[in-house]
């Protein structure tokens, strides 16, 4: 049965939507949507009508997504969440957070602090608004399953505004957000900002409370790479597995 390679075309602004949504990375999406029309193209004489076209391409982003998704420092812990959501005495403070959910960039910061599936489930659903059935269809889950993830997501995303509106107090007047000046820091290590981008980096460093470590460590690992001796025989490729390349290589 399959599709026609140029029935693709109208999915494309909706797949790179949703991969932007759960990437927060221009760079991460436009490589998600490629490889998504790759695998699609690969597999169209799988494709059988059985789902709206739009949902099979999703779900081919999601399962690619998810394959190369990491656990990174700064995702909440979703159970932890949950228990303070559990809690009668745990609040947030509403003005805060519906203010921080107002501004793209604070609202994008937060989404992209969940862990991957539940931020999947809060951009289908509430971005996208595909219903709660389509959310498990994609993820290849139970209804029930689905309705927990949507449901953790939204109380995890409330959480993390709020935590990001102590963050901005804590780190009030301190110059260029973080994420801005850790996006340069390997520029900065090489010499090659301009000298005013190098300055609010440098002021940055100077004020921020968490940053400096991480420059730190940077540096550290950056001298340590530098003392390795290339002529390490451990570094060099073994001849027979070099020339078992090459052989391939050359067909």
């Amino acid at each position: 049965m399959g599709f026609e390679p140029h029935d693709l075309n109208e999915h494309l602004d909706t797949l790179y939507r949703y991969a932007l949504g759960v990437t927060h990375d221009s760079h991460l999406a436009a490589d998600a949507v490629q490889e998504t029309v790759t695998r699609a193209l690969e597999r169209r004489h799988q494709y059988r009508h059985d789902a709206p076209l739009g949902h099979w391409l999703i779900r081919i982003a999601h399962n690619l997504m998810i394959d190369n998704a990491r656990r990174a420092d700064r995702e909440v812990a979703v159970d932890e969440i949950e228990t303070a959501w559990r809690d009668d005495a745990y609040t947030v403070d509403a003005e805060a957070v519906v203010l921080r959910a107002a501004t793209r960039d604070e609202l994008r910061d937060a989404l992209v602090r969940l862990p991957y599936i539940y931020r999947s489930a809060v951009v289908l659903h509430d971005v996208e608004g595909l219903r709660v059935s389509d959310v498990a269809a994609i993820h290849g889950v139970s209804l029930p399953a689905a309705k927990q993830r949507l449901r953790r997501g939204r109380m995890a995303l409330v959480s993390a505004l709020a935590a990001g509106h102590q963050r901005r107090i804590a780190t009030k007047g301190v110059p260029m957000r973080c994420w801005d000046a850790r996006q340069h820091v390997s520029d900065y290590l090489n010499g090659d900002l301009d000298t005013a981008t190098a300055a609010t980096v440098e002021a940055h460093l100077a004020s921020c409370p968490t940053c400096p470590p991480l420059y730190a460590a940077l540096v550290g690992v950056n001298d340590a790479l530098g003392r390795l001796d290339v002529r390490d025989p451990d570094s060099v490729i073994d001849p027979k597995t070099e020339q078992r390349i090459r052989d391939a290589l050359a067909g």
